[in-house]
């Protein structure tokens, strides 16, 4: 039989040969090709969701949030967090963190017994923040803002941490100054203020931190002064 069928497919004209390959050839092809196209589609969704994953999660923690002056997301190393801890010796009061980035600063603080606030406009880093603190478990010491540091007022705070950059830092000063009680101290790192004299510094290159008391501050000596009795000889 087969070799009757063979007989039979060699006597037929080379045009219904040819008929009968292209026949069924489209159909091979067609469902190859159909199965290297949905892969295909599987990949390319594969790493299309990966890298919008990716990117939706990296995004807010490496480029600045919306802020009146531009603040980039630079974590503090630990020698900074170390030179920030030598500045807050032998203080107390509550604490605050100017754009306090993923709360590190306001968990180490924590970890010192102060009561530690973090205020940051960037909301991812705040709720990472957060975690950090629970995970750390400091939370009950610590509170995290979703926050224009503009907008905020710090009178209430005895100790200022400030991590800025040099556009913001005279403006800065002036809002400080206003609105901290005489007992207050700011510290200052990778950048100084650039009117007032640093009380203490501590550390090198970018890890240098700066305190400032404002105590001995114009507004302050102006007022200790108003508040000294005279006394008449």
């Amino acid at each position: 039989f087969n070799k009757a069928v063979s007989e039979n497919t060699l006597c037929q004209p080379p045009g219904a040969m040819s008929e009968a390959v292209a026949k069924d050839s489209p159909e091979k092809d067609g469902e190859g090709g159909s199965r290297r196209s949905s892969w295909g589609l599987l990949v390319t969704a594969a790493v299309g969701g990966t890298l919008v994953a990716l990117y939706a999660v990296v995004t807010p923690f490496v480029t600045p949030a919306l802020r009146k002056v531009c603040l980039p997301f630079v974590p503090a190393t630990a020698t900074q967090i170390q030179n920030v801890l030598k500045m807050l010796e032998n203080r107390s009061g509550p604490l605050v963190d100017v754009g306090s980035g993923d709360g590190r600063i306001v968990i180490a603080a924590a970890k010192k017994g102060f009561k530690a606030v973090g205020y940051e406009l960037n909301p991812w880093l705040v709720w990472y923040s957060r975690y950090r603190a629970w995970r750390d478990g400091v939370h009950q010491n610590t509170k995290f803002y979703i926050s224009d540091l503009w907008k905020v007022s710090f009178s209430h705070y005895r100790n200022i941490v400030v991590f800025g950059v040099p556009q913001m830092m005279p403006q800065l000063e002036k809002k400080l100054e206003e609105e901290l009680e005489c007992n207050a101290r700011i510290i200052a790192c990778r950048f100084p203020f650039p009117c007032w004299i640093p009380d203490h510094t501590t550390g090198e290159g970018i890890d240098t931190v700066w305190a400032y008391d404002l105590k001995h501050y114009t507004r302050c000596e102006t007022k200790s002064l108003k508040t000294t009795p005279v006394r008449i000889l």
